[in-house]
């Protein structure tokens, strides 16, 4: 599709945004959006899910002006029930609803007849089945699904307000593969416009072109993700080499400027002692002062001159390199020997109190610096499992062997206590390490100097979950077995590239649960589990 869509939807004019503190996180924003998929990508926190408040109106900007052209529909990161509340009242149906079943009882008035919409419970069915939660009762409390239902549900409510661009804020975080393929179906078929903020690169691979928030702004690149990935590696690439180049040139010129100063102070040095010596005509010896003295003006002009030439050329060069911080993770080597067992499922079963089994007679070994997934359904038993695994739920039945130290991070990073800091939570779970240690650790996840000693319940959901990673990888015994529970939810792109370089690089074993398949490609998993396991029961079925 064309850059500039035929009609925009949205457009948005020098829109600038502070946040309270006074901090820019947007600064003159010139973007339009019609009726295409793009695909909205950037670092946490570099104001993505704000552009989309300024875009609804939800959020006024600081600066410039929004122009709308149709209705707009928003599917939010997290969905949180109101007591009570329904999936009718979700989907913003349930007066509709209502009106309709005092028809059909008979009971309805003139003005239920006038304003009833006979075709709302075909839409609805069409609409339920397209998220995949056909059959789903109207009357079903929100509380009562899982996060991920809700999501559905949420994706259900636009597809029947039909409105004329949708917004869609991280889609298919704790989303599994059938919900990821449900996201992925309605956008394929979306004949409207669609703003889709994800580090899900397998969706982004079906955006129509991706819009990039950074440091620099905002930046259009025509295609999908894997074409914006290239371009964008060239980019960084070119600006890096551009940046040293005009280093290396600034540093040139200082050198060529103090060779033709200390040239002239020679010169200089040979005229005074001429003068000294007073054995040639005072004229002369005037006449060769005032060129001396002219001469070093020039020189001096000219100096500054190429500075400022040089400090130009740097500025421009610095101007064009992103101002971006990078996860350096570098884990320690655990050492582990190739035939060590690290952890052995014996004939395990399983069940929640009064719920069928969701472990039967279940056998698993890993051994040495192997790498396992458990993939399938949300609500199958994956987390359960790394659970029993990490010693945290214990047999019904059977035994689990864990002979070498292990660590665990979970969904929810439940081990951070939310009233602690993030470097009083590390001393906390590490005991023995210094102050000294634990601030070098968490520097290296970005948590420097005072930002380290933020409380934990003050960071966003992509903190929290950086902090999490600081406290499971950064203590002085390495861990022989890591246990990842979906370790790339609310991750930045960059981010989740650098966990996956650091784990390429781990010579311990993993247990991972993700519906991320690139992530587990990239992690190098060699074996993979699917749930559910046969004859088991879903703990918490829909």
């Amino acid at each position: 599709m064309s850059l500039r869509a035929a009609t925009s939807l949205v457009a948005l004019h020098g829109v600038s945004f502070a946040t309270p503190d006074g901090r820019l996180l947007l600064d003159g924003i010139d973007l339009a959006f019609g009726p295409e998929r793009t695909g909205l990508v950037g670092r946490n926190g570099v104001g993505k899910s704000t552009l989309l408040k300024i875009i609804t109106g939800e959020a006024l900007p600081s600066a410039g002006s929004v122009e709308r052209a149709g209705r707009i529909g928003l599917l939010r990161q997290t969905v949180q029930p109101s007591p009570g509340e329904t999936a009718a009242t979700a989907l913003g149906i349930g007066a509709d609803l209502e009106r309709l079943d005092r028809l059909e009882r008979g009971l309805g008035t003139d003005e239920d007849f006038a304003e009833a919409d006979w075709s709302l419970e075909a839409r609805l069915g069409e609409a339920l089945a397209a998220v995949d939660l056909a059959g789903l009762d109207p009357g079903r409390a929100i509380d009562s699904l899982s996060g991920g239902q809700r999501t559905r549900l949420g994706l259900a409510a636009l597809l029947l307000a039909e409105p004329d661009l949708i917004l869609l804020d991280e889609p298919t975080n704790n989303l599994d593969a059938e919900g990821r393929a449900a996201v992925a179906r309605i956008l394929a078929g979306w004949t409207k416009g669609a703003i889709v903020v994800s580090h899900d690169r397998t969706l982004l691979r079906d955006m129509d072109r991706i819009v990039e928030l950074s440091t620099l702004g905002a930046r259009i690149y025509g295609g999908n993700y894997d074409l914006y990935a290239e371009r964008k590696s060239a980019e960084r690439a070119s600006a890096a080499r551009d940046l040293e180049s005009a280093r290396n040139e600034a540093k040139a010129t200082e050198r060529r400027i103090q060779a033709s100063v200390e040239r002239q102070q020679k010169r200089d040095g040979r005229g005074a002692k001429n003068r000294a010596r007073n054995d040639q005509p005072k004229i002369l010896l005037d006449a060769k002062h005032d060129r001396s003295e002219r001469t070093a003006g020039a020189i001096g002009q000219r100096a500054e001159h190429q500075r400022q030439e040089a400090a130009e050329q740097l500025s421009s060069a610095e101007a064009e390199v992103e101002r971006i911080e990078t996860l350096a993770l570098r884990l320690p080597s655990t050492k582990l020997p190739a035939s060590r067992i690290v952890l052995a499922f014996d004939k395990v079963a399983f069940a929640y109190p009064d719920r069928p089994a969701i472990l039967r007679d279940f056998s698993l070994t890993l051994t040495g610096p192997e790498r396992v997934a458990l993939v399938g359904a949300n609500g199958a038993g994956k987390s359960t499992l790394l659970k029993l695994a990490a010693g945290e739920l214990q047999p019904t039945v059977g035994m689990v062997q864990r002979p070498v130290p292990s660590a665990m991070l979970t969904q929810s990073v439940d081990f951070l206590d939310p009233a602690l800091s993030i470097v009083e939570n590390f001393r906390r779970l590490h005991p023995v390490a210094s102050l000294n240690h634990a601030h070098a650790v968490l520097a290296r996840f970005l948590y420097r100097n005072q930002a380290a000693l933020k409380p934990v319940h003050a960071l966003s959901g992509g903190e929290i979950l950086r902090a999490g990673l600081a406290c499971v990888l950064g203590g002085a015994t390495p861990p022989g077995l890591l246990i990842l529970d979906e370790p790339t939810n609310h991750l930045d792109l960059d981010s989740i590239a650098a966990i996956e370089a650091a784990l390429r690089e781990f010579d311990g074993a993993l247990l991972v649960a993700s519906h991320d398949a690139d992530f587990l490609d990239a992690i190098g998993i060699e074996r993979r589990i699917p749930f559910p396991l046969a004859g088991a029961a879903t703990p918490f079925p829909a």
